[in-house]
């Protein structure tokens, strides 16, 4: 990692850049592969597996007989703790739902919005060296919860079939059609449909950086996502009171995401970079994930800054996905975040508690989005439609007012629908 010793806010930009690969080949080969699944479908999904997964791949879809045998390998203790971290998220993401209010804006004019569910959703969820069946959970649930009509999760099946863990999870929070699809051919099959998969409506998912791409063309292109997304990252702002070892653990679990995620820490005492600088290196030397660990770390920074003040301006400029505050006033710093996807308070909230069965939802802005976007939620699985029901007395007040400003904008149709309904009622 490298460490700073009180940046000048002149470097603030170059010193927090993210780690960038070269795209100039990426999108025209994710498009290629996106082009041959809409014209070929399954075909070509077939096709794609065998070539990146070393799949063959018979049926796409997943039967029943597979997800019962998935949940017999599932350990006792795994399932218990998917079990328990469903419950925290289905709690969490319950109190989300909105009552419909209407407002009378004047005397017969009412305006009020109601929240549908989006019917049609796609999940993409790696499986390849982290299967991340907790990603399950925190779109699972709130598409549940939402009632979206029909929810499809795609994940790569490679040589063994989709992860068991992916399967169980995948049928305890009630997901039935899933299909062994992974990387850009998955994207490609939600976004338009296929002889086996059905087309959707929004996206949401992970993945590495063709899946990214993938999901990045098809929005282009009119489809919805979940939102743009990067490599996985954290930034921790510690004082003394901090736990050097705690702090270490929390860089680290970001940093073995992949070679190119991103940690920061931020401090004013060189104190806590000595001791969090040391314990990085005695854990890093015991973890099965060190080569993707140190790699990231080779992205990472150790920011000594002048003051409380600097560092959150900082961090607020950075806009993290994912910010610790291990700090003895946590709760008053925490008024003064900004911009972030997720915030952790204390020495006893690791970001691995977001991650997997606080409750909050661990799908966040990533890359500096933060600064505009929120994480997922169920406000992610609905859309916002407004209705409104003008009475005779409302239209007879309100309708002077539209006929002026139709008027001056020169739209007169807009006018004469105002005004032949007000003839009608003073006749």
């Amino acid at each position: 990692m490298q460490y700073i010793r009180y940046p000048e806010k002149s470097t603030w930009n170059s010193i927090l850049q993210r780690p960038a690969f070269d795209t100039r080949d990426l999108e025209s080969r994710v498009a290629a592969i996106l082009d041959d699944v809409k014209a070929n479908g399954d075909a070509a999904i077939r096709k794609y597996a065998l070539q990146f997964d070393k799949a063959e791949l018979n049926e796409l879809s997943i039967s029943e007989a597979q997800f019962e045998a998935a949940a017999a390998q599932v350990s006792e203790e795994l399932k218990a703790a998917i079990q328990q971290a469903k419950s925290n998220i289905e709690t969490f993401h319950k109190r989300q739902a909105e009552a419909t209010t209407v407002v009378e804006t004047m005397p017969g004019v009412q305006c009020w919005r109601r929240a549908t569910a989006i019917e049609k959703v796609g999940l993409y969820i790696p499986g390849g060296s982290a299967p991340l069946f907790s990603t399950i959970l925190m779109l699972g649930i709130p598409a549940k919860l939402a009632g979206c009509k029909e929810i499809v999760l795609c994940s790569p099946a490679g040589k063994g079939g989709i992860h068991p863990a992916i399967l169980y999870t995948a049928q305890l929070v009630g997901i039935t059609r899933v299909f062994g699809i992974g990387g850009v051919q998955a994207i490609g099959a939600m976004a338009y449909g296929t002889e086996s998969v059905p087309r959707v409506y929004k996206i949401f998912g992970p993945g590495n950086q063709y899946v990214t791409c993938a999901k990045q063309l098809v929005s282009k292109a009119g489809l919805a996502i979940d939102m743009p997304a990067g490599p996985s990252e954290v930034a921790v702002l510690a004082d003394d009171t901090c736990v050097p070892d705690f702090v270490a653990a929390d860089l680290l679990s970001q940093a073995e995401h992949g070679p190119d995620s991103q940690v920061v820490l931020v401090t004013t005492s060189e104190k806590v970079i000595t001791d969090v600088k040391a314990a990085v290196e005695k854990q890093l030397a015991e973890l099965p994930r060190r080569d993707i660990a140190e790699k990231a770390l080779g992205n990472s920074k150790l920011l000594l800054v002048q003051s409380l003040d600097e560092a959150m301006e900082l961090l607020n400029a950075y806009a993290p996905e994912h910010l610790i505050v291990a700090c003895a006033d946590d709760e008053a710093i925490a008024d003064r975040v900004v911009n972030a996807g997720s915030v952790f308070l204390g020495n006893y909230s690791p970001e691995s508690a977001g991650d997997y069965a606080s409750g909050t939802n661990h799908t966040l802005p990533t890359n500096g989005y933060a600064t505009a976007y929120s994480g997922v939620s169920l406000d992610s699985f609905v859309k916002k439609i407004t209705f409104q029901r003008l009475s005779h007395e409302g239209l007879q007040q309100l309708g002077p007012f539209i006929e002026t400003m139709a008027a001056a904008e020169g739209l007169d149709a807009h006018k004469l629908a105002v005004t032949v309904r007000l003839k009608a009622i003073n006749n």
